[in-house]
Order: C-alpha cells, then sequence, then structure tokens
C-alpha cells in the first residue's frame, strides 16, 4: 500500500508547504519533490498528476482529522458537548497547522469542477459525523425535532468554514480556538429546546 511508505507522508507534508507558499497553479510537481527530498520521476510512483497529489492531501489530513473527531466526541455523553468537541477541533487543526489552513480554505476553492467533486466526496465522511451529532441532539432532546437536518449540516459546516477563511484571510492575527464557545453558542441557540 503506498499510502504506508514513508516518501508518500513526505509528498504529502512537501504538497502542503509548496501549494500554500506558491499557490496551487503555480506549484509544479518539481518544487514538491524537491521539498520532499525526492526525484521529479518519484512522484509519479504515488501520484497521477498534480491534481491528484491535491486530492490525496485533502483525503490523507481530513481522514486523519475524522478518526481524531470520530474518537473525542465518542468520549462525549450528549450531542452539545460532541458539537463544541468538533468546533474546537475543527479549529484547532488548522491553527495549529498554517500551510494546511492556506490549502483548504484558499487554495482548493480554486479548483476546477471535477477537482469540487472529488474533494466533497472526501468531505462527506466529515458531513455524517455532523449528521450523527444532530441525529443525537434530537434523541437526547437537546435540538428540536423540526429540524431540517441537512440544512443545520450545512449551516455548522458552513460556519465553521467561513470562520476559519475569515482568519486565514486576516493573516491569522486572532486566536481561531478560543472563538469555539462562542461560535458554539451562536449555533446552539438556533438548535436547542426552548
Amino acid at each position: 500500500m503506498k499510502k504506508n511508505k514513508p516518501k508518500y507522508k513526505l509528498i504529502i507534508d512537501a504538497a502542503v508547504e509548496v501549494i500554500a507558499e506558491n499557490g496551487y497553479h503555480a506549484s509544479q510537481v518539481s518544487k514538491i519533490a524537491k521539498k520532499a527530498g525526492v526525484a521529479d520521476g518519484t512522484i509519479y510512483l504515488y501520484f497521477k498528476n498534480k491534481e491528484d497529489i491535491l486530492v490525496s492531501v485533502f483525503e490523507e489530513k481530513m481522514g486523519q482529522f475524522i478518526e481524531q473527531i470520530v474518537s473525542a466526541t465518542s468520549e462525549k455523553e450528549d450531542a452539545n458537548k460532541k458539537l463544541l468537541t468538533l468546533i474546537e477541533m475543527h479549529f484547532r487543526q488548522l491553527a495549529e497547522d498554517h500551510y494546511l489552513a492556506i490549502v483548504t480554505q484558499l487554495e482548493l476553492r480554486q479548483s476546477n469542477i471535477d477537482l469540487r467533486l472529488q474533494i466533497n466526496n472526501v468531505l462527506k465522511p466529515y458531513l455524517v459525523v455532523i449528521d450523527e451529532i444532530i441525529k443525537e441532539g434530537i434523541e437526547q432532546k437537546l435540538f428540536r425535532d423540526d429540524l431540517n437536518r441537512k440544512l443545520v449540516r450545512q449551516m455548522i459546516f458552513g460556519t465553521l468554514d467561513e470562520t476559519v477563511t475569515n482568519w486565514v484571510m486576516k493573516d491569522e492575527k486572532y486566536d481561531l480556538v478560543s472563538l469555539a464557545p462562542s461560535v458554539h453558542a451562536l449555533i446552539t441557540n438556533g438548535l436547542s429546546v426552548k
């Protein structure tokens, strides 16, 4: 399995940095290879092309992120605490990785429609985690039972995503993670049973 090989991880990490520094379109495979310390041809043992590298970066990083979220939220008893944990972790992961934040919030947005569809597929398991939290909140009578779950999911993900994008655009000048309780309160006030 290519993903378990050390060079795969080196290339993924190098790609995040090169794409963040140069933009996706100006990031040649040769720059990524140089940053990873591998020959240009080695990249093609692992990836079909630059597009494949970008999707793989997102799959790899998002896969790790989803595993961590599932693990952390499963330790919480109620949906409100799970949602706060998800928000904090979403913000923390991107706050702790400057290059990944730039790639996910800026570079992935500029891609072509086929690439966007592939990236949306990678996001699906994350959206399922949000769906499960909403479902649990309704079952636990913490969230209203008349909610349009699909809309709520979009609102939660969209709020987190836009908050991080704004933070990146403002040159990361403030503490993103400290916003988690306020964002959580704003969201749950709209969901809560009155």
